[in-house]
């Protein structure tokens, strides 16, 4: 009886400490994901661009200007949109199946057609895993 109880245990323990373990890596996948985000966005490129966004994005700015994958990469790479600096800061990731929320803070340096400025955003991102890669699908911007 004792045997059994302590196998019983062990099982628990093992199972309690894989899943805490896989959603550290699922975390910790993400938290890759927004970081080559983050490269991307000052330094772009249109292959990393197109392999880290979903086909159905929907990317929101802070002034309300929504676009969608096509519009999102061509912004980026024509320089309309121009990041010089961008710093992350009080960011959270949570993890449901194959969708992932992230809130960070988000402020730079920006030379949107020549024109230098600064941005404070509060930015909420959500993840989708395709084919093992974590995608883009949506994000939404509001200046603080």
């Amino acid at each position: 009886m004792y045997a059994k109880k302590l196998l019983f245990l062990l099982v628990a323990l093992c199972t309690m400490i894989s899943v805490e373990s896989i959603a550290q890596n699922q975390d910790q996948a993400v938290a890759q994901a927004v970081e080559k985000l983050r490269k991307l966005m000052i330094d772009p490129d249109k292959a990393g661009l197109d392999a880290i966004a979903a086909t159905q994005l929907s990317y929101g700015h802070s002034n309300g200007k929504i676009e969608d994958k096509a519009a999102f990469m061509e912004a980026l790479i024509s320089g309309a949109s121009d990041f010089k600096t961008i710093d992350l800061a009080d960011q959270t990731i949570s993890v449901t199946e194959n969708t992932a929320l992230v809130r960070h803070k988000l402020s730079g340096e920006t030379n949107n057609q020549g024109q230098a400025g600064q941005v404070k955003l509060a930015v909420l991102l959500v993840w989708v895993k395709q084919k093992g890669d974590w995608k883009l699908l949506a994000r939404q911007a509001v200046k603080i």
